[in-house]
């Protein structure tokens, strides 16, 4: 099976993940499969949408679920935390419909957001759109910029078989990063 074919299988639901997970990065990838006729254009937007949104759901109800546990009173006194409820404060549909563009902020304000007295039907709502702005600017960018990836890094398909281990390796290695990055954050700031 060559890597476009594994691509074509698979690249939807990698997609859908990787934007709740990781985010712009993978949601331009995503934009580069479409580049490359892999995936379609409206269902990259949908699955990068759709995956950040459900993630940033499953923030908001954490913090609203677990508003009064210590952990998140704890996460309460960071400044990232104290940042978030500031500018939220100031403007909260712009910022329930921005957060998600400002670097530092993308975990931690869906759950301040849900600490707060925000009704859910309103955030969904707000969070949605933004999901489908945001998936359509990302994804575009991987779309437009595609053609110069493809002419720096070569065609795919003529190193697939080397590149798709290579890809999985660096992919698992940044998530471990990522991860240890942010527990070390955490413990850092306690």
């Amino acid at each position: 099976m060559t890597l476009e074919a594994v691509l074509s299988q698979y690249g939807l639901a990698a997609l859908f993940l990787g934007a709740g997970i990781e985010g712009e990065t993978v949601v331009v990838l995503g934009g580069v499969m479409v580049h490359r006729g892999l995936i379609a254009y409206p269902a990259a937007i949908a699955a990068a949408a759709l995956g950040s949104c459900i993630a940033d759901q499953i923030f908001f109800a954490l913090g609203r679920r677990f508003r009064d546990h210590r952990y998140v009173r704890r996460v309460q006194q960071k400044a990232a935390f104290r940042r978030a409820i500031d500018v939220f404060e100031q403007r909260p549909v712009l910022f329930v419909f921005g957060f998600r563009f400002l670097y530092g902020l993308r975990t931690v304000s869906p759950i301040a957001i849900g600490t707060t007295a925000l009704p859910a039907s309103r955030f969904m709502a707000i969070n949605a759109l933004a999901a489908v702005v945001w998936a359509t600017v990302f994804v575009t960018l991987g779309y437009l910029f595609g053609q110069g990836i493809e002419a720096a890094f070569g065609r795919v398909r003529d190193v697939g078989h080397v590149l798709l281990p290579v890809l999985a390796v660096l992919l698992l290695v940044g998530l471990a990063a990522h991860f240890r990055h942010r527990r070390r954050e955490v413990t850092a700031k306690d």
